[in-house]
């Protein structure tokens, strides 16, 4: 199942968050190298992750992660501003209706449709505040994924070549996109508003101050 979850909830679900930062740590630092820290017990988390970021997790039936994506407004604090302002040229990002949309993880051994469900409930978090778009910074390996998924980004800029070069891209939040995610995804529109609808009570999402 999709969870939302602001950063001030994840304590509510200890097996949860531990097992989303231990995953973290195994796709970013052990499986594709990235300078970033892990800490004692495993966990890789970063100067964004005490924001009170919105949280998208697939859940499995024995509580633990699946996959998740991480958003933040673009006007606060964002990833892309401080470090890879380069990729988007000289005016910053900073929309009420552009959030920023990182850490996009997998567990190892995942189903083979929660790519989608993680699309499809950051589609559903754009739809249901009247966002314009996401931004985010991928490895352009990632565009063959995001292509396939039928929803990929329009490309800012990039750093390097090939497989391994860093990207900056928007995603357009549009309505036809939600029917054929959810068929990727295995899902029913009617399951995706319910998880919807219990986490932010008929669709109304009240940000955190």
């Amino acid at each position: 199942m999709i969870r939302y979850l602001f950063g001030d909830a994840l304590n509510r679900y200890p097996r949860l968050r531990d097992s989303m930062f231990a995953d973290r740590a195994a796709q970013f630092h052990t499986r594709l190298k990235w300078d970033i820290q892990v800490d004692e017990n495993g966990f890789e988390r970063d100067q964004y992750d005490p924001l009170n970021p919105l949280y998208v997790i697939w859940e499995r039936p024995d509580g633990t992660h699946g996959g998740s994506l991480r958003y933040l407004p673009t006007m606060g604090r964002t990833m892309i501003e401080e470090h890879f302002a380069y990729l988007v040229g000289p005016k910053p990002i900073r929309h009420s209706q552009i959030w920023e949309c990182t850490r996009f993880c997998l567990a190892p051994g995942g189903a083979p449709n929660v790519s989608a469900a993680l699309m499809l409930g950051g589609l559903e978090v754009g739809l249901n505040l009247g966002l314009s778009h996401a931004v985010g910074v991928f490895d352009a390996r990632m565009l063959r994924v995001y292509g396939r998924l039928g929803w990929p980004p329009a490309v800012l800029g990039q750093d390097g070549a090939g497989r391994a070069a860093i990207c900056a891209g928007l995603w357009a939040f549009t309505p036809d996109l939600r029917a054929p995610l959810l068929q990727k995804a295995g899902l029913s529109a009617e399951v995706s508003n319910h998880w919807y609808r219990r986490a932010f009570g008929g669709g109304k999402l009240v940000l955190a101050a």
